[in-house]
């Protein structure tokens, strides 16, 4: 039997520049991100509530209070949940916004790592590896859609 092409079938239009399907990379990008807000919001808790936990260096060159600090990192959790629910959408600028929280994310974990090492490093790599899956998630799908 001959095959009928004209019936439903998948779809050949090109997906929005400013809002394309997520792949698995960029839902990994999103997981990580929650994750890593989650964390960095326990870690502002703490931090706020001068628990006993962390160790306060003296003549540290990033000099703030343990509660500065705490609200430096519950403020970019809070920030990085934000985004990563946002990134499940496929908006283009919740990558973006996602990239870059998660880039002061680590940042900030990078400054706090006289106070907490081991979790500062944890946290670091959680929001490095976003910014690469959020960001090849972002290639591989500029690819998808110049070759549909």
């Amino acid at each position: 039997m001959a095959s009928d092409t004209t019936g439903p079938g998948p779809s050949r239009t090109k997906p929005s520049p400013t809002h394309a399907p997520t792949s698995g990379t960029t839902l990994l990008a999103a997981v990580l991100m929650i994750i890593g807000g989650a964390m960095a919001i326990f870690e502002g808790i703490a931090a706020i509530t001068k628990d006993r936990l962390f160790v306060v260096t003296r003549h540290y060159v990033f000099e703030f209070s343990l509660a500065g600090w705490g609200w430096v990192h519950l403020i970019l959790g809070i920030a990085l949940l934000l985004a990563g629910c946002a990134v499940f959408t496929g908006a283009l600028w919740a990558r973006f916004f996602g990239v870059a929280v998660a880039g002061l994310g680590a940042i900030a974990n990078f400054l706090w790592l006289p106070f907490y090492p081991l979790w500062a490093l944890v946290v670091i790599a959680v929001n490095i590896l976003a910014v690469w899956a959020l960001c090849m998630g972002m290639h591989r799908e500029a690819d998808a859609g110049l070759t549909a």
